[in-house]
């Protein structure tokens, strides 16, 4: 996600039309502008300091940038661990991640204004030849429409922008005509098939070479899109208009945004995730600013900028008070239901968000763009990233971390509206974390764990089109840019679109229909900038003042229920029965469930049901409350329950020249020296002979003192971790046989033992699957001796370690004890149950039975893959697809032990939640 760059100072705040200016940027964007108030509490940084980070900026672009041009161009994307280029078909499909590439140069492409922003114009120069001669865009794959709009189509024109000015200032691009321009056009009609629907919303996704409905497609049967995917293409397609003179594309972007408006729900004002492209219903009625509508918003008030069309503004406005009324809990942002938006729908925030203070800069709302920034910040600081998803007790939901630029463009806009240096402070602290975590020999790696800090092969183009961009603008004067910045507008992808379009080729008619639908309070429409003593009440400290209450927010806060305590509850009543309070033997609180529609059934092997009949409620009100309730007794069990899961383990090679940069998630065992509770191992390694370890060791003096690769095959885990103990190895690495496998697309498990007593196995023992076996195997062909770290997460780099010999196998040179990682919890994700949506009264019995069970004894509950797992820091689950971890053993042997066996007694209330879960999935069927 991605703000304009600009204004023109702030001005005062006037509650009528001012008239659009040649300049798109009367409205919104003087507010993100050179005139800046800064307020005092963090101490300005030097000139020398700026330029000192703004270099190592462009030093961290030249890693990156260039490890792809060498070892991955003309490929789309850049395999920073294995060092070669990502090609679509040759690498085990990643599911719709992969609908990115289009083996169309998508990094090079996207990275083209990066060249120039960064003051590289002759590699810019040579960039745009490279596309213009080696790009095809005919080629048979199947795309994802939204992510070729903002990468490719918006990597062309905010190329084609710059070229354009690069010519018009007579040194560089002098044989420039309009070349990017025509591929971008060419781009446009190729996507153009995609709107071939009733509604006007486009396909999620198009064959280049054969469109929607051919056989040779293979696409055009999808029914649901996310709401995203449809609302992010105005810019894009209206600057491809504007400078073409070919009004279609402006059109059709124009068209799917008008239903997207109209299909709103009328009495919150809010969309859903996922709606149906041919009749309008929405799919998922769940509603933020995170992942699947965050652009959706932004494009709508970038477009007013952009294009000076006041229906846009209009539409921003009427959902940015529903997303203040209802989404936003400061600091937080928490996702609600369309049709109930006092009631959240999710315990957990994801990334994307974190683009959202950004555009709050741009519409003027300082407050709670500081609130949720530092929120933000206090989340990286305690995990070095932000992770995919958090809850909001700020444990670790998803932990992948894919370098996502969001953050650092909240930071650059915070930064420009306030000139407050305490956000200067915040850019270092990410360049610091990406050089020591990220950064690998072949550019910089997403982090697989941001618990653990494992690495995955994987370095999208949208780290080279946002993350240096935001950077280093963050620490550059306007002199420190070859252009006026301002001038342009920021696609969600950070690509640079003119300001001067908003007077080019005006031949689209702009029919204000928004007021056909809503009434609006013109209370909330500032058609001016905002005031700076609005924006900042004559307190220098007024930033401070935000931010110092949030600074321990993330290491003092207390768990959050899934539900949302209103205000104040109803006149003269009492709160409804907390699951927290809840007691099976408490005659009034079985007489408030029955109010609430809930009975209580006592099982037959002990256990005790709680079971839900909306319709059975005494009023609309208490069943609702029933619902509440029982949502959260199944976050309180999620809380409480603690499965004694082992968190994923982690290889770091730390010998040259790697330095400890590349780290491998690995699968922990049941057996041999628990890393968690010990010191780490730290050894060179070498290959076992047999290989496969199922026989006594042939090369004891080869593994002596080391830790020893085996092949995964042939006999159990525990009689390889006996054979080569024997052989005096003080640890063990097992590489999966099956070739290709990876961590990236299978999930992790942990390897059980022989069903013997495995006692006598004292060393520790990890699972890598064969592509990251394969990484340590190409080390060793290529530097001969290599030397790793076994541990329960990635310890931190010495950067002194890079300047010295690598140490011998027997040097420890880690002391302390690796930390003890919490245990994990299970937790029910209802982010997708529709039940949530719908009015308890009106209901049918059928489509009502909600069911959580209590048992007085502990036992196992056994989630479905309907459920999603989040977990506490250090807990390891299968993040890509959300299945639940499993143990396996050599042969088969026992291929679905559990991780874990011991649960508290709290686990039980889940019990039968896999029957009964389909319940709550139909209650959606409810129509208001």
């Amino acid at each position: 996600m991605s703000e304009p760059g600009g204004g023109r100072g702030f001005g005062s705040s006037v509650p009528q039309r001012a008239p659009w200016s040649l300049v798109a940027a009367t409205a919104a964007l003087c507010l993100v502008s050179a005139t800046s108030v800064w307020t005092a509490g963090a101490s300005p940084m030097s000139r020398e300091e700026k330029q000192k980070l703004g270099n190592q900026v462009l030093e961290m672009f030249d890693h990156a940038y260039g490890n792809y041009m060498e070892h991955a161009y003309p490929a789309d994307e850049l395999m920073p661990l294995t060092c070669r280029g990502r090609v679509r078909g040759q690498e085990p499909s990643r599911g719709d991640v992969d609908d990115a590439l289009g083996k169309f140069s998508l990094t090079l492409i996207d990275s083209l204004d990066t060249l120039v922003v960064l003051n590289k114009t002759k590699e810019f120069e040579d960039a745009v030849r490279k596309v213009l001669r080696d790009v095809n865009l005919d080629n048979d794959v199947v795309v994802s429409v939204f992510e070729t709009n903002i990468r490719v189509l918006g990597g062309l024109l905010g190329g084609h922008s710059l070229a354009i000015m690069l010519k018009e200032k007579g040194e560089y691009m002098q044989w420039y005509n309009d070349e990017l321009l025509q591929m971008a056009k060419q781009l446009g009609y190729k996507l153009l098939p995609a709107f071939n629907t009733t509604s006007g919303l486009p396909y999620p996704r198009i064959n280049l070479k054969f469109g929607i409905r051919k056989p040779e497609a293979r696409t055009g049967t999808e029914t649901d899109t996310c709401t995203a995917c449809a609302g992010t293409l105005i810019l894009e397609f209206a600057a491809l208009s504007r400078f073409t003179g070919a009004t279609i594309f402006e059109e059709y972007a124009r068209k799917a945004l008008d239903f997207l408006w109209e299909k709103r729900q009328r009495s919150s004002n809010l969309v859903g995730v996922t709606i149906n492209i041919h009749t309008g219903d929405w799919v998922r009625k769940d509603s933020g600013v995170g992942a699947g509508i965050d652009s959706y918003y932004e494009y709508l008030l970038k477009a007013y900028v952009l294009l000076g069309d006041d229906s846009f503004l209009e539409r921003f406005n009427t959902h940015y008070d529903a997303i203040m009324r209802y989404i936003s809990q400061p600091p937080l942002l928490l996702d609600v239901h369309i049709h109930k938006p006092m009631l959240n729908a999710r315990t957990w925030m994801d990334a994307l968000l974190a683009f959202f203070p950004g555009l709050q800069v741009l519409k003027g709302d300082i407050r709670p763009a500081i609130e949720t920034h530092e929120m933000l910040y206090q989340v990286i600081k305690k995990h070095n990233f932000l992770p995919e998803a958090f809850t909001t007790d700020f444990r670790v939901h998803w932990a992948q971390h894919p370098l996502r630029p969001e953050f650092a463009e909240s930071t650059y806009f915070l930064y420009k509206a306030t000139g407050d240096p305490y956000y200067l402070e915040v850019g270092k602290t990410l360049i610091e974390n990406l050089n020591k975590y990220a950064r690998v020999p072949c550019g910089f790696a997403a982090m697989k764990d941001v618990r653990t800090g494992s690495h995955e092969d994987r370095m999208d183009s949208f780290f080279l089109a946002e993350m240096f961009k935001y950077l280093y603008l963050l620490f550059a004067d306007k002199e420190d840019v070859i252009f006026d910045i301002e001038d342009y507008i920021f696609t969600t992808e950070a690509h640079l679109l003119p300001l001067w379009l908003s007077t080019t080729n005006q031949r689209i008619s702009k029919k204000n229909t928004t007021s056909e639908y809503t009434e609006l309070d013109d209370s909330n429409f500032d058609w001016t900038c905002p005031n700076t003593q609005i924006l900042f009440p004559n307190d220098p400290l007024y930033a401070q003042s935000i931010r110092e209450p949030l600074k321990n927010v993330v290491d003092k806060s207390c768990p959050r229920g899934i539900i949302r305590v209103e205000e104040s509850f109803r006149s003269g009543a009492k709160p409804p029965l907390r699951a927290r309070d809840f007691m099976a033997t408490n005659p009034e609180h079985l007489e408030i469930l029955k109010k609430m529609g809930v009975s209580l059934i006592h099982l037959k092997d002990g256990r005790v049901q709680l079971v839900q009949h909306a319709i059975q409620a005494a009023s609309s009100i208490d069943a609702e409350d029933g619902l509440r309730f029982m949502q959260e007794m199944i976050e309180l069990s999620s809380q409480q329950q603690k499965e004694q899961q082992l968190p994923p383990r982690a290889v770091q090679i730390v010998s040259h020249p790697f330095f400890g940069r590349v780290v491998l998630t690995a699968g922990p065992a049941q057996f041999g020296l628990d890393l968690s509770k010990h010191k780490e191992t730290r050894g060179f390694v070498a290959s076992s002979k047999p290989y496969n370890g199922c026989s006594e060791l042939t090369n004891p003096e080869a593994v002596m003192g080391k830790i020893a690769l085996i092949q995964r095959g042939q006999c159990m885990f525990a009689e390889k971790a006996r054979n080569i103990q024997n052989a005096g190895a003080i640890g063990g690495i097992v590489i999966d046989d099956n070739e290709g496998s990876s961590s990236d697309t299978a999930p992790l498990f942990q390897m059980a033992g022989d069903g013997k007593d495995t006692d006598d196995i004292t060393i520790p023992m990890l699972f890598l699957f064969s592509k990251e076996g394969s990484i340590i195997l190409d080390a060793i062909r290529e530097y001969e001796e290599v030397e790793v770290l076994l541990s329960d997460k990635a310890k931190d780099r010495d950067p002194e370690m890079e300047n010295e010999e690598p140490p011998s196998s027997e040097n420890d040179s880690q002391n302390q004890s690796a930390e003890q990682i919490a245990s994990g919890s299970q937790e029910v994700d209802l982010v997708d149950q529709e039940s949530l949506n719908s009015h308890p009264e009106s209901l049918s019995p059928a489509d009502t039975d909600n069911a959580a069970s209590i048992s007085p004894s502990e036992q196992n509950s056994n989630p479905t893959e309907n459920h999603e797992t989040t977990s506490l820091d250090g807990e390891c689950t299968d993040l890509d697809n959300q299945l639940q971890e499993q143990s396996e053993t050599e042969e088969d042997s026992n291929p679905n032990v559990s991780w874990g066996k011991k649960v508290q007694p709290i686990d039980s209330i889940l019990a039968d939640w896999n029957e009964d879960i389909e319940a709550f999935e139909m209650m959606e069927k409810d129509e208001l």
